[in-house]
């Protein structure tokens, strides 16, 4: 058994699903953060257990020609990305090839070699930034997490976050510190300001700023809204969100526009969209317009089929896929949601589209009782996937195509074994890298009824 601080030499033979590198030693599987398979390095391990252990490296003996100097100086110690060691043709190798291994031996499908649509922007790419708050050697600060742990990384300047976001970041930090204000303590449920969040819409250049506070008022809010205004120039709406519960969760239920409008607007796949701080948007608006048109490849939809898309969101790939279908169903158990997408609809002129608000089994269900049976079903679930329900109602509808665009290829890979015990046969996979530098990986997968 390996115990800890002892040194070994081993290599890295493959990756985790969240990216750290898998060694060997002793008999014993060690999960190496900041690695890259082939590399020959001594490690000392961090934590052993019985069947696995966490190591750290000590000295790269064999460097793999994939290594890159880092160009973020947190990046070792901050939990947001876990590539920044290699470079991004590594990066994308590793990300297919964890797709097609859950499918392989999860789902029960080997695809091949899967092709995966990488990015042709590295930085600066996300349009939502959430920024938790806290202490930082005494002074109130705003960043990251410390990865697997709550311990605060300031992160002055994340790669990952456009300008606007970084700057609407240091604007509140300076007005916390210049007036005093008291950062939120998780463990004592004390001070007002959790958390910064940000959205920037791509296409319109418009700008959002929430402010999570525990508490229903800020202390001179004018003041930072003007400060807002002065350091992010497309800056067009803050809001104030009131979350008074103890614990980590980041979004309360209570919104005030303190300044400018009460949403954004962007456009996505030639529509315009509106964004309220609850909306559910991915957040690399370039790559998840490669995402959304090869879902709609997958879907091959004419104008005499009818699409039902579960966990719609604000209406996204309905609205895009309504294009293409005689008619539409959107489904989203959050009502905020279905109302912006209903309003989305009409912004695009299209009368094709219904939205509803239910649990995407219960709306299944429904849907199936009142005789609709869709030709083409689209799933794009959170990273828990579909529940067993949901796969057996899709396939008691019978439609032609499930098409199944997932943010977890674990969950994807176990519920393709679920709709193959159902009678859908999975046809084809791609993958679409919307998280450059992180773990995080999309994947499309299209299945067919047998017999088609």
């Amino acid at each position: 058994m390996l115990k800890n601080n002892t040194v070994y030499e081993t290599e890295i033979t493959d990756y985790t699903a969240d990216g750290m590198g898998i060694a060997h030693a002793d008999g014993c599987a060690v999960f190496i953060p900041n690695a890259i398979a082939g590399e020959r390095v001594r490690i000392s391990i961090v934590h052993a257990g019985k069947n696995k252990a966490i190591g750290k490296i000590e000295d790269i003996l064999e460097r793999s020609p994939h290594r890159i100097v880092r160009d973020c100086p947190w990046a070792k110690i901050c939990g947001g990305c876990d590539f920044r060691h290699m470079d991004y043709a590594e990066e994308l190798r590793l990300k297919a090839q964890r797709v097609r291994d859950a499918l392989a031996r999860l789902g029960g499908w080997d695809p091949g070699e899967l092709p995966i649509a990488g990015a042709k922007r590295l930085t600066g790419y996300r349009n939502k930034a959430i920024f938790p708050m806290g202490m930082y050697k005494g002074k109130a600060d705003a960043g990251f997490y410390r990865a697997r742990t709550h311990d605060l990384i300031p992160a002055d300047h994340c790669l990952l976050q456009n300008d606007a976001a970084n700057a609407a970041r240091q604007a509140v930090v300076d007005f916390v510190r210049e007036n005093h204000v008291r950062v939120y303590d998780e463990g004592t449920n004390a001070g007002l300001l959790r958390h910064i969040f940000v959205r920037t819409a791509d296409a319109t250049g418009q700008v959002m700023v929430c402010l999570i506070a525990n508490g229903d008022r800020l202390p001179k809010e004018q003041e930072l809204c003007k400060l807002l205004r002065d350091r992010v120039p497309t800056l067009a709406s803050v809001i104030l969100c009131t979350n008074t519960r103890p614990g980590n969760a980041i979004m309360g239920e209570k919104f005030r526009t303190l300044w400018g409008a009460d949403a954004i607007e962007d456009e996505l796949c030639g529509l315009r969209f509106r964004l309220s701080p609850r909306s559910f948007y991915q957040v690399n608006h370039a790559q998840a317009e490669v995402l959304y048109e090869k879902a709609r490849t997958f879907a091959g939809l004419t104008k005499s089929d009818t699409v039902l898309d579960l966990y719609c969101g604000t209406g996204t790939i309905t609205l895009h896929l309504a294009r293409d279908a005689g008619q539409a169903v959107g489904v989203e158990l959050v009502d905020a949601a279905i109302a912006d997408a209903k309003q989305n609809a009409v912004r695009n002129g299209i009368d094709n589209a219904r939205f509803f608000c239910a649990d995407a089994g219960q709306a299944a269900q429904k849907l199936l009782d009142e005789g609709l049976r869709p030709d083409v079903v689209v799933v794009d679930p959170p990273r828990k996937g579909l529940a067993p329900d949901v796969v057996e109602t899709i396939a008691r509808m019978n439609p032609d195509r499930v098409v199944y665009v997932s943010c977890d290829p674990a969950t994807l890979a176990r519920d393709v074994a679920r709709f193959r015990a159902s009678g859908y046969a999975p046809q084809r996979a791609e993958c679409v890298d919307l998280f450059p530098r992180c773990a995080h990986v999309e994947s499309v997968v299209l299945m067919s009824r047998a017999g088609l």
